[in-house]
């Protein structure tokens, strides 16, 4: 069965042409005019990844993220017009897991999908993975600890994932961004600052995640 690609953008021109080449590369495609919108179709179709505009009438993209990550953690990935790195980390923070600046080629787009698709997608050698009374767990995209499960969105998983995988081991940006992206891009580095800010913020009060300043990161369970 295709892959279900929710597109939410106020541009119809915009939308006309993403869908188009979502669909020629084989996947189903739903749009959206604005934010209000896209979140009621993103309820009732349950879409595998959204395409979000970040500037919308109604709602904005990034009221949109807010709202949807209360109760869902369907991949994102934003479009921008803004050219601030502010806007893209404050998108990131409220839990999107990529984004594209516009203007912007509608192959990227279609690059772009494939890349988070194939990490929700992925088959892991194995399914769970252990530290100490953490549990990371594939099939659910969560973490298990004795008094609670935490939801994660994909990229989060995949930082968690690379970080848990060697305890103790410290992780660059670099190397935490190739895990994810499957490349490396420096513009791209600060961005995993921003996932790691959600994660611990998720994780509180456990403090597994630490800072090696100058370094990187690593996970102590």
């Amino acid at each position: 069965m295709a892959k279900k690609i929710l597109v939410i953008d106020d541009e119809a021109q915009i939308v006309e042409i993403c869908s188009d080449y979502i669909k020629a590369a084989g996947f189903d495609v739903i749009t959206a005019s604005d934010g209000l919108k896209g979140l009621s179709a993103a309820r009732r179709e349950k879409p595998d990844l959204i395409v979000l505009d970040l500037m919308m009438p109604e709602m904005d993209g990034l009221d949109f993220c807010r709202t949807l990550r209360r109760d869902s953690d369907t991949p994102i990935i934003m479009l921008t017009a803004r050219v601030e790195e502010t806007d893209k980390l404050i998108g990131l923070e409220l839990g999107a897991d990529d984004y594209i600046t516009k203007p912007f080629s509608p192959r990227e787009l279609v690059a772009r999908i494939r890349v988070v698709l194939r990490r929700v997608g992925s088959e892991p050698s194995s399914d769970i993975i252990r530290v100490g009374q953490a549990e990371l767990e594939r099939s659910h995209f969560q973490l298990n600890l004795p008094d609670r499960s935490i939801g994660l969105t994909p990229t989060e998983f995949e930082i968690l994932a690379t970080l848990m995988s060697q305890p103790g081991r410290i992780f660059s940006r670099a190397q935490l961004l190739h895990a994810v992206r499957g490349v490396a891009f420096e513009s791209y580095e600060r961005a995993i600052d921003s996932h790691i800010r959600n994660l611990r913020r998720k994780l509180e009060p456990a403090e597994f995640i630490v800072t090696v300043h100058g370094v990187g990161y690593k996970f102590e369970g």
